[in-house]
């Protein structure tokens, strides 16, 4: 059974926009994580973090959102789940956007 997704647009302390994701993303929800990270990107007028640290699937629809997204906004930052980082450099995201792992407690860990 799939994990449901959840997205929230939230800030880091030195105000830079962050959107956090947990669960999957796949086709059957790639929507709502789209038009969450459009709104987020659309608004920030700067580097944007996207924390995937709490997602657990994505799929090729996510990376589509992902480079479409991370073409658009120079900048972008993608803070992953260890486990998702292969998928990310073998598509060709981490040429787009910086990509780092996700340590256990969601800030940047080794690798």
């Amino acid at each position: 059974m799939a994990t449901p997704l959840t997205v929230s647009a939230d800030r880091h302390e030195d105000g830079t926009p962050l959107l956090v994701a947990a669960g999957e993303i796949d086709l059957s929800n790639v929507d709502t994580f789209s038009r969450a990270l459009s709104t987020v990107v659309d608004g920030a007028g700067g580097p944007v973090t996207v924390d995937l640290s709490a997602v657990e699937y994505l799929d090729s629809a996510a990376i589509g959102a992902l480079t479409v997204h991370a073409d658009q906004m120079p900048g972008l930052r993608l803070l992953a789940n260890p486990y998702l980082i292969p998928v990310l450099r073998i598509s060709g995201i981490d040429q787009l956007a910086t990509v780092e792992s996700a340590g256990r407690d969601g800030e940047p860990g080794p690798g």
